[in-house]
């Protein structure tokens, strides 16, 4: 472990030492652009549609087992 740690060091080292000020920020190291859809309000299940299927329900909602 203390050489994986030594190598990582090494290369933050040679990282440091680049001169980057004129490199802008990125978030991307390619151009992309939004794809997302547009919202648009569109009609949604009513609650009995969308609990007809469920294995349990209780109080109007999914009933979902407990995890400990």
């Amino acid at each position: 472990m203390q050489r994986e740690l030594s190598g990582i060091l090494d290369h933050v080292e040679q990282i440091q030492a680049l001169d980057l000020d004129d490199v802008p920020p990125t978030t991307h190291v390619v151009h992309i652009e939004n794809v997302v859809r547009e919202d648009e309000v569109r009609p949604c299940l009513d609650r009995d549609t969308a609990l007809r299927e469920a294995p349990a329900t209780r109080e109007g909602g999914f009933l979902v087992p407990r995890m400990d």
